[in-house]
């Protein structure tokens, strides 16, 4: 995509939309106060975008896709060419509205609070339930360095602790989420990239297995493996949700969205590609540690499960630490527009610090039910909602740059590219259909219970604005 200035860009550090932030919010809204507050680079967006995107399911991607056949990577690419078109669409978005919020920002100014307020809404569910579900697998690669499932307070206690250390990173101000962010991405990029590209070098095309399952159409194998790989570009929407605290929004926002779905994206082809190559297919089919038993092949030996372990144990920290950070980033622009309580709105070192203890808490309370309910059933169907709930704002989203594409409104459409942006928005808009159709019937059903729960706090909030202003 083009990074040509327009007229408006006329500064490196902040946009108009970030100094209205902090102008109208005594200064909490920029992130220039403090110290310990301080604006993203392109380089931290990105990371931000990347570790969002990958958490811990890469590690077990390649098992879950393997009996599909090797069709799975044309799934894999098309996928891949979905999220890179809604990245794209991400990127027009934030250079328009460059503000914290991404998505609830654009749903808001297309089409009203309400449609603001059920993406707002249906986010924060997703980055609560995805942490309690991100801290519980993490512990089972924790176990594998130290022994705790042997425990049940100890298996609490370390779920919790790996909430509570990015949580405390995140209160300790965007400048330290920003470090922390860097570190993980590049601790857990290396050694992946290791694999996917050293993978390539130990390729024998006899590990491949068949090209398409027995009794499998082509379009049905795709459609299979696609479910299980729709959701593995979740997060796409980070940098856009975080445009307040990135330097130069209008610039940077767009590239670091690009940028890191690409960066994914390779991450996720060559990783899976490799070790389709290097292990066994009738192996890989009941592998429960894909990654390790690549390695394992690749350079003999058994210390492969001990690094992989700790690879992911990495990756998936670092996407806690993304993902506290943007928990906190949507309930505060919703609470600005009286949309949220009004204390969601408070900033600390540049951060949502109520947004961030409020995700936490509701995050540990899940994590210890989970535990303690003696059943994975109920968490497991929690999780199998944020699939569908995280589609809302993206469908909201494109809806909105086709919106405002139709309408004919020029300050937000540039005519040049009119064509290319509907083939996009609309591309983006059908791969996020897509993903509310692979999230399945009962994903569905208790997603739009989730966000009628909302509809009841939305009138809430409605009353109160209507009673403030008489």
């Amino acid at each position: 995509m083009s990074t040509a200035t327009t007229p408006q860009d006329t500064s490196r550090d902040s946009t108009p939309g970030d100094k209205a932030d902090g102008e109208r919010y005594g200064g909490q809204g920029g992130g220039q106060d403090d110290r310990h507050a301080r604006r993203f680079g392109l380089p931290v967006a990105t990371a931000l975008v990347m570790g969002n995107i990958i958490g811990g399911g890469i590690f077990l991607l390649p098992a879950s896709v393997a009996p599909y056949g090797t069709i799975s990577l044309v799934a894999f690419g098309v996928l891949t060419l979905g999220a890179i078109a809604l990245a794209l669409v991400f990127g027009r978005l934030a250079r328009r509205h460059p503000r914290t919020g991404g998505p609830y920002v654009y749903a808001r100014e297309a089409f009203g609070d309400f449609a603001g307020f059920l993406a707002a809404w249906s986010y924060w569910i997703t980055t609560w339930v995805s942490n309690a579900a991100l801290a519980v697998a993490a512990v089972g690669y924790l176990d594998v360095l130290i022994p705790v499932h042997e425990s049940k307070a100890a298996t609490i206690g370390a779920a919790l602790a790996l909430q509570w250390l990015p949580a405390l990173a995140n209160l300790a101000g965007t400048r330290y989420v920003g470090a922390v962010q860097l570190v993980a991405t590049v601790l857990k990029f290396v050694p992946l990239l290791v694999v996917a590209v050293g993978g390539l070098f130990f390729f024998d095309s006899a590990n491949l297995g068949p090209f398409l399952a027995d009794g499998d159409s082509a379009l049905g194998a795709v459609s299979a493996s696609a479910a299980i790989l729709l959701f593995s570009y979740l997060g796409v929407e980070s940098a856009a949700v975080s445009a307040g605290e990135v330097r130069d929004a209008r610039r940077n926002v767009g590239r670091a969205t690009v940028l890191g779905t690409l960066g994914a994206a390779a991450i996720y082809l060559l990783g899976t590609l490799s070790v389709f190559g290097t292990v066994a297919h009738d192996r890989l089919v009941d592998s429960g540690a894909p990654f390790s038993d690549a390695v394992n092949a690749m350079f003999g030996g058994s210390w492969g499960g001990t690094a992989i372990a700790c690879m992911a144990l990495v990756s998936m920290v670092g996407a806690l630490n993304g993902w506290t950070l943007l928990s906190a980033q949507t309930p505060y622009a919703a609470a600005r527009d009286g949309l949220f309580p009004k204390v969601f709105a408070h900033k600390r070192r540049g951060v949502p610090t109520v947004g961030v203890v409020v995700t936490v808490v509701l995050a540990s309370l899940l994590t210890v039910y989970n535990y303690t309910a003696g059943t994975k059933g109920v968490f497991e169907i929690l999780v199998l909602v944020t699939t569908f709930t995280a589609t809302v704002p993206y469908l909201l989203s494109t809806a909105a740059q086709i919106y405002f594409l139709l309408s004919g409104r020029s300050e937000r459409v540039d005519r040049g590219r009119l064509i290319r942006d509907g083939v996009l928005a609309g591309a983006a808009f059908a791969f996020s259909m897509w993903l509310v159709a692979g999230s399945g019937y009962a994903a569905v059903y208790q997603g739009v219970l989730f966000l009628f729960a909302g509809v009841l706090v939305y009138a809430w909030m409605s009353a109160r604005k209507v009673r403030a202003a008489a």
